[in-house]
């Protein structure tokens, strides 16, 4: 009975039953295995000993060649993890909220204010999307060194300045989504720009900016060449640059702490995108019902 219910609601909202679902759930079981494959192999490979990771890297830690946490353990201590760690947090943290708020509020501005400047302003963003890195770079990197913004908090303005472009792109098409008349309605009872702004669309922006954080923090914490440019590495070094020091010389590379550090790199990002994921799901469908 419930099955010729469903398929009388299918065939009157013109919903199409899938054919050949097995075979779109046997190709994208294999693409996840395929996607993960690498992470699992680069864990497995911490925990053995580095003259196995190229005589047998894709065999499981056993025996002589499982060393428990001693990769690990010298990673930590000849990259200076903690201290890679701590800058690592602090640039990505506030680079991320720096990107959010400015960003979102150019963007409204740019979708409520309409003229000649905002739609210049508009190009300006998206233009700075398109110019490749290395046309910059070595002017970047002249111009942080005069101003002095070779420290974990002087590279954020250097982040704001070239995650803006992406960021401004996404909120200006979902403020566009957005009513006015709520806007209008909260200056009727006595809101001034600012508290309409954080009191009315930041909260309806939320999911926009966490698609943002997620997108400006994955960039933005494996980020190795900026930080190398900008920062002055004899006393800051974030942990892509950190893990650049296991090389030894003549292209020896201590392969067992690398892979353990690759490892504690990649947690914390990853726990990120799990713990938002989901808001981004709601937001989804929350943009899909609205109206």
């Amino acid at each position: 009975m419930n099955e010729k219910k469903r398929k009388k609601a299918a065939d009157q909202f013109g919903e199409k039953p899938v054919r050949h679902g097995w075979l779109l759930t046997l190709i994208f079981s294999l693409l996840t295995i395929i996607f993960i494959s690498p992470i699992f192999i680069v864990l497995m490979n911490s925990f053995k000993q580095k003259s196995f990771i190229n005589l047998q890297p894709f065999s499981l830690p056993k025996g002589d060649t499982f060393v428990k946490l001693e990769n690990y353990a010298r990673g930590i201590e000849q990259t200076g993890f903690f201290d890679a760690f701590k800058n690592s947090l602090i640039i990505t943290v506030l680079s991320v909220a720096a990107i959010i708020l400015c960003t979102s509020m150019c963007a409204w501005y740019i979708a409520r204010v309409n003229n000649k400047g905002t739609g210049l302003l508009y190009t300006l963003c998206l233009f700075s999307m398109i110019v490749p890195f290395q046309m910059v770079m070595f002017t970047l990197s002249k111009i942080a060194d005069m101003l002095g913004l070779t420290n974990p908090f002087g590279i954020v303005i250097v982040y704001l300045g070239f995650g803006a472009g992406l960021a401004v792109f996404m909120f200006v098409g979902f403020v566009k989504s957005i009513p006015l008349e709520i806007e209008e309605a909260a200056m009727i009872d006595g809101c001034n720009p600012l508290q309409t702004y954080f009191q009315i669309v930041l909260p309806i922006l939320k999911p926009t900016c966490i698609t943002v954080a997620i997108l400006q923090a994955m960039w933005i914490w494996n980020d190795y060449l900026l930080p190398y440019l900008v920062l002055d590495i004899t006393k800051y070094k974030t942990i892509p640059i950190a893990i650049q020091y296991l090389k030894g010389g003549y292209g020896s590379v201590d392969w067992g702490a690398m892979m353990a550090m690759l490892v504690l790199a990649i947690i914390p990002i990853i726990v990120f995108y799990m713990a938002c994921q989901k808001h981004i799901i709601k937001g989804v469908v929350a943009g899909a019902v609205k109206g």
